[in-house]
């Protein structure tokens, strides 16, 4: 065959990441990895997501029509067979050359017959057009996978922020009643002579300050749930309240998982597959520089009566074999070749580009994992500390020990390290979900020593 074999191009890609994996806490056999978040209303959410979603099925109709294409392409190594029969009646001139006595003006005629035709692939541009065409199909798989994959990730995302969100709606609600409580406190103080209406002021405006940021977290909520009705194709969906806190930490890659698991991403699995079929598309634009040869056959009968169709003597046959050869057209055909070759090489760079995207795309996710749990940790040991800090404020506000703006400042910094610690979990937690999707939605590696 004519045009080049496909030969996979060497990648130099670093034996191991450039951030180090924690060796506790690994997983080494994932598929359905959003399942490790132990959160149930999230399984059935992915379940509806997976037969509902319009993006997929989308990809789906793709696919079929990429397995229909094949199907046609590789028709064409297979001889066709047409059947095709034919009655007419017609009336010859009677002033002609040959006079009337001696020839019918009216004649009549009938033929059946079956022919065949077949080109002979001697350059290979069918079986090149097949190879181009099944790659295509493949690819056409790879690309749903990917688009698979992208909607668990956004999916999962999504329900992390709904989640987050729901734990800092609760948090606030916690924070607004101390500030409802505290408010009723000053109003008492003040009428009592105790304090004067700058602190009554200062507790109202705490208050209204609170309730104005629950009121956008609960407009956020609506804004998400929306996202993940879109999401999972459920124009029903209801999903209540949960804690963000009750999500368990997803398990991390082992230490020793190789560079070259990207190759099996299917972005670029699906950037290769695109890469062969230009590549056997060379070879079919090569194939066109070369004569084109047909056998064609037929075989019938045919007869001047309908009734003699299939008396001895009406059979009919004929056997070709056509030869075409391009001798001038301007140079068009290996420009077709040129063509072909230069989508070769963006094909090329493509799937150079999509490997070390998804190098560097695993490099994130682990970095922001490993930065985010530590920030969390720090966060976590603040909210702790605030706290503290604000029953210590209160109890001396209210034992008269400590101004009002005092205490009021310990309000706002246990409230300001809740939400940070909750956005930095969140942040965590979609930080694994990036880790996944980098990953082609998970690993499958054989621990050494293990």
């Amino acid at each position: 065959m004519v045009g080049p074999d496909y030969k996979r191009p060497e990648i130099n890609l670093p034996n191991a990441y450039r951030q180090e994996i924690n060796k506790d806490n690994v997983v080494t056999d994932l598929n359905m990895w959003w399942k490790l978040y132990q959160d149930p209303a999230l399984d059935e959410l992915m379940d509806k997501a997976l037969k509902k979603n319009t993006d997929i099925n989308a990809a789906i109709a793709r696919l079929e029509e990429a397995d229909a294409y094949l199907q046609q392409i590789g028709a064409a190594l297979i001889p066709s067979v047409d059947l095709t029969s034919q009655g007419n009646r017609t009336k010859a001139t009677e002033n002609g050359i040959v006079p009337s006595n001696f020839v019918k003006p009216f004649r009549k005629n009938f033929n059946i017959q079956l022919g065949t035709s077949f080109e002979l692939d001697f350059w290979g541009r069918l079986r090149r057009a097949k190879e181009s065409a099944r790659a295509e199909y493949i690819s056409s798989q790879y690309s749903k996978d990917t688009v698979v994959l992208s909607l668990q990730s956004t999916l999962t995302s999504n329900y992390l922020l709904l989640r987050s969100i729901d734990s800092q709606i609760l948090a606030l609600k916690d924070n607004v009643g101390y500030r409802k409580e505290n408010l009723e406190l000053t109003k008492k103080r003040l009428e009592s002579g105790l304090i004067s209406a700058l602190d009554l002021h200062q507790a109202e405006a705490a208050f209204n300050n609170l309730s104005a940021q629950l009121s956008d977290l609960i407009r956020q909520r609506e804004v998400v749930s929306n996202q993940l009705i879109l999401l999972s194709g459920d124009m029903n969906l209801n999903i209540p309240e949960n804690r963000l806190d009750a999500l368990v930490t997803p398990p991390i890659p082992p230490a020793n998982i190789p560079s070259s698991l990207l190759e099996s991403r299917p972005d670029v699995k699906e950037a290769e597959q695109i890469m062969i079929a230009a590549n056997a598309n060379i070879g079919v634009a090569k194939a066109a520089l070369f004569p084109n040869i047909i056998l064609t056959a037929n075989f019938g009968r045919e007869s001047a009566e309908l009734k003699n169709i299939n008396k001895t003597g009406s059979d009919i046959w004929g056997v070709g074999l056509g030869l075409t050869l391009p001798i001038f057209d301007s140079g068009r055909a290996q420009a077709r070749v040129s063509q072909a070759t230069a989508k070769q090489k963006q094909a090329l760079s493509y799937y150079e580009s999509s490997i070390q995207n998804a190098f560097k795309e695993v490099n994130n996710a682990l970095v922001s994992l490993k930065e985010y749990t530590e920030q969390e940790n720090d966060l976590k040991l603040t909210q702790d500390a605030a706290k503290k800090a604000m029953d210590i404020a209160s109890n001396r506000y209210k034992a008269g020990y400590s101004s009002y703006l005092e205490y009021l400042d310990a309000q706002r910094v246990f409230n300001d390290a809740s939400i940070a610690y909750l956005q930095k979990r969140q942040l965590r937690l979609i930080a694994s979900v990036e880790l996944f999707k980098s990953f082609g939605g998970g690993w499958l590696v054989k621990l050494e020593n293990n």
